[in-house]
């Protein structure tokens, strides 16, 4: 065991009597390289040093006493290979956990794979595997890649939808939907990807009529497929947008009020009749006004809906009458069907088809009249008559389970069926008999058969698995088949935050105290594109199973942090050629193709293969380093914006390393060269001394106020850099003798290193290790933790003699700033500290014109504390303004 002298020395300084000198403990001292220049060369080595003991400290095992905190970053489709992006966000997700493990949280911090899908089939099947084996590989592949990059992440919480033990309980969601009348199969029109020989869903087609993963363009089919009743909950979804403890939604709310709509409506199903073939069985229609559903006429199609293009005609009439009807299912009453331009009748947005209620439109009225059909009109009833009629209406069409759920007219129920075979069986039988039956519990998981060699090399189904598909019913044990279609992915990823909380469990999909004890997530971090689809789901699979008493909160996710995309830079010819970056050269007058001469055009798009701009991370860490390529990533630029991947931003992060080395050698080396003269009683009182001294105390404060305010509030990670940069500026200017003496130089050092450890892991652990080394310490144990490694340390808090700001605002301008020791702002109230306010000189003055009309104390805590005014000159201001005055 080694040890070395600590000078026990407390605060004040202005002690004149020599600290005492005791014997401590040391931390190790890594590889001891202090008297070398920080080359690459010494970083990779530093890293391989610590890749293996940065990982002390990670909780899979959450400790009673400790306050949770769950960060989940969205787990990634096992590509086989790490991209910039992933480098991003599992960054970002890495440091996050490491700082609330500092802070002394029981933190989980999960990874997973999202292992099913389309992209695994394709690659397998062009190499001719079972996409299983494919799937595994690529897995640990980038289980490898991401433990390089230095991520810690709860071993034993991991897994792969594609894993039995996992889409088991994928299969028992779906039971329980099913049990509780949210699934239903049904005979409609569907998007079909002529590529991929699968259905799509509606989200999965884009505004051009193509496929989101081939781009092949989209065919309508008429098929026999699943159903989510996501509908049901969708004034649920949309009140859950203004829940109050969500944070740093931002425009996601919009996007996902955008998505789900207004709820203004209602959708009732509708029997189709007709002896022409092609027409679905039955047709959900949405309208606005239920409470007069009974004096429905007529049912109309714009002439670009599938609906009116089965019948062929040559007739060029703006109204054609369909060899069709439908039932209206409160009357029995059989509806003509007519096909119109779009313009002939107020159809709702988003929506070609339309219900046609004379009774409360004149447009109906007229269309009536011009067609020759009988209609209705109601009788003339008081606005709570039609309220208690509209509400009885919805209650009876949810008894006979035909709708009556409020609705925007643009969200539509979740299609989850999918034909392909890497995916979620489907745990429905299906018997002549008995019709669909779910799969008794005790069966499952339906596991999906193995595929044989033929199979591989063709669009596989588990049609083709005939002697898995054949089986027997489990109400009447006659012969029946089983459910051919898988599920969407999306179902897969709809609840894999909760499996996280209780990953081992066989006898559920999680344990009911567990996920009260642990739900819900506290950070989500991911990409924007996941923003509304995968988010949607999510949204709903939390609000059913809120519904049922199984999780605690209605909303699955407390904070989302929605990081940029990494771009790179392209280089394309004038007709849309992309060229090669060694193609390319630069000019004076921009960039030119190099065997032309000719101009090029440079943009920052997404990373591609395609595009030539892409950079492979492997590269970029034998390069730079891991944790230097960690900060270049973080640094700069806000999490939530777009990253711009150029060496031009290298200098600033690599210089910034190159500092920090030379602050810790310079330490250790002025610690191992203290004189007699150092030691002298008379420097505890030199002003000078006592100066500095004072200005690192300020340092320390201010600047471990900021990064901690920006990693937990505006999660601003590129501030938090930033701040520690000028930490770092600050602690250089120091003179030799505050930092071969000074206690709050030693402090702050401490915080720098303490604070740069969860973004940098590897780096800090080796500049930690020669901080400790340095002997004559004088900050006492106990505020550090000698023995420990950085990532060992509780992050440190700011000092209760520390004055924090409080910024008083008056009518939304900042117009006092008080200054208050934390020790006595912890413990004061609103009007303790309205009453400081009020005796500033400036504020006397503005109270004498101006009467105060509301406080309000947005804050207060370690962090500082805002309070804002309203007088009454602002209340009248806002109240003209609303007037038009």
């Amino acid at each position: 065991m080694k040890y070395t002298l600590l000078l026990n020395c407390k605060w004040p300084l202005v002690n004149k009597n020599l600290p005492k000198c005791v014997l401590t403990r040391q931390a190790s001292t890594g590889l001891n390289l202090w008297n070398e220049e920080l080359t690459t060369e010494y970083k990779h080595q530093i890293e391989n040093y610590w890749k293996d003991k940065i990982h002390k400290g990670s909780n899979d095992n959450l400790q009673e006493n400790k306050e949770k905190f769950y960060v989940l970053s969205m787990f990634p489709y096992p590509s086989g290979s790490l991209h910039m992006g992933h480098v991003r966000v599992y960054a970002i997700s890495d440091s996050v956990a490491r700082f609330y493990r500092m802070k002394g949280k029981n933190v989980i911090h999960p990874m997973g794979w999202d292992a099913f899908g389309l992209p695994a089939e394709n690659a397998a099947k062009e190499r001719q595997v079972n996409p299983a084996e494919w799937t595994k590989q690529n897995i640990q592949n980038m289980r490898e890649q991401l433990l390089k990059l230095g991520c810690t992440f709860d071993t034993n919480r991991e897994f792969a939808t594609c894993d039995p033990e996992y889409y088991r309980w994928t299969q028992e969601l779906f039971l329980k939907l099913y049990d509780n009348g949210l699934l239903y199969q049904k005979e409609t029109f569907v998007n079909w990807d002529p590529v991929d020989q699968t259905v799509l869903a509606d989200e999965q087609v884009d505004e051009n009529n193509r496929s989101w993963r081939s781009g092949a363009i989209v065919e309508k089919r008429l098929l026999r497929q699943w159903f989510v009743k996501t509908t049901v909950f969708a004034q649920s979804l949309l009140d859950g947008l203004k829940d109050k403890t969500l944070k740093e939604w931002r425009d996601i709310i919009k996007l996902q009020e955008h998505w789900i709509g207004e709820c203004t409506g209602t959708n009732f199903d509708f029997k189709v009749v007709s002896k022409i073939p092609g027409y679905p069985k039955s047709i959900t229609l949405w309208t606005d006004r239920p409470a007069f559903i009974e004096y429905a006429s007529f049912f109309a199609v714009s002439s670009n809906n599938l609906f009116s293009k089965i019948e062929k005609s040559e007739s060029r009439s703006p109204v054609r009458l369909l060899n069709a009807k439908v039932i209206n299912p409160f009357t029995n009453k059989e509806l003509p069907v007519f096909v119109t331009e779009k313009e002939s009748l107020p159809y709702p947005e988003f929506r070609e088809d339309y219900l046609g209620i004379p009774c409360s439109s004149e447009a109906d009225v007229g269309f009536c009249k011009s067609v020759g059909i009988k209609y209705e009109i109601a009788p003339v009833c008081s606005a709570q008559e039609l309220k208690e009629k509209r509400a009885s209406v919805l209650q009876l069409a949810r008894e006979r389970n035909i709708g009556g759920h409020m609705v925007s007219s643009k969200l539509r129920d979740w299609l989850i069926s999918r034909q392909r075979y890497w995916g979620t069986p489907i745990p429905i039988i299906h018997c002549e008999k008995c019709g669909a039956q779910p799969v008794p519990r005790s069966q499952l998981p339906v596991v999906l058969p193995k595929l044989d060699q033929s199979l591989e090399k063709q669009n596989s189904t588990l049609s083709n698995a005939k002697v898995w598909l054949n089986t027997s019913c489990p109400k009447c044990d006659g012969p029946a088949k089983r459910e051919t279609d898988t599920m969407d992915t999306f179902v897969d990823s709809s609840w894999y935050f909760m499996r996280y909380i209780d990953p081992k469990n066989d006898k559920e999909m999680f344990s009911k105290d567990k996920a009260f004890r642990d739900m819900p997530v506290d950070l989500y971090i991911g990409g924007k594109e996941h923003a509304v689809l995968h988010l949607y789901y999510a949204r709903f699979v939390n609000h059913f199973l809120y519904q049922l008493g199984l999780v605690p909160t209605r909303e699955p996710f407390k904070q989302l942090l929605v990081q940029g995309m990494v771009m790179g830079q392209s280089f394309s010819t004038k007709e849309g050629r992309y060229l090669k970056p060694h193609e390319i050269e630069a000019t004076e007058n921009g960039y030119v193709e190099k065997d032309t001469n000719q101009r090029v055009i440079a943009a920052w798009e997404k990373m591609s293969k395609s595009k030539y701009n892409g950079v492979d991370p492997s590269k970029m860490f034998d390069e730079h380093s891991i944790d230097t390529i960690r900060l270049l990533m973080l640094a700069d630029v806000a999490p939530r914006s777009h990253r711009n991947w150029s060496k031009e931003t290298f200098p600033g992060i690599l210089n910034w390393q190159h500092r920090l080395w030379q602050t810790v050698s310079e330490f250790i080396k002025a610690r191992k060269n203290l004189t007699p003269a150092d030691l002298s009683p008379l420097l505890f009182s030199d002003q000078t001394f006592l100066k500095e001294d004072a200005s690192m105390f300020d340092s320390r404060n201010y600047h471990l106020h900021g990064v901690t305010f920006n990693l937990t509030v505006s999660q601003q990670l590129s501030v938090a850099i930033s701040k520690m940069q000028s930490l770092t500026n600050k602690i250089r200017k120091s003179s030799k003798l505050c930092v071969a003496r000074s206690r709050e130089y030693e402090r702050a050092l401490a915080v720098q290193i303490i604070m740069l450890a969860p973004i940098a892991p590897h780096f800090a652990s080796e500049l930690w290790a020669g901080f400790c080394s340095a002997p004559n310490r004088i900050v006492e144990d106990g505020e550090i933790d000698w023995d420990k490694d950085v990532l060992e340390q509780r992050w440190p808090e700011v000092d209760m003699e520390y004055e924090l700001k409080v910024d008083v605002t008056v009518n939304d301008k900042k117009f006092v700033i008080l200054r208050i020791p934390r020790r006595q702002l912890d413990t004061m109230s609103q009007e303790e500290v309205l009453e400081l306010a009020v005796k500033e000189q400036k504020f006397q003055k503005h109270l004498q014109k101006h009467k105060i009309i509301r406080v309000y104390y947005k804050s207060k805590s370690s962090s500082g504390a805002q309070m804002s005014i309203k007088t009454k000159e602002s209340i009248d201001k806002k109240v003209l303004q609303k007037e038009g005055a």
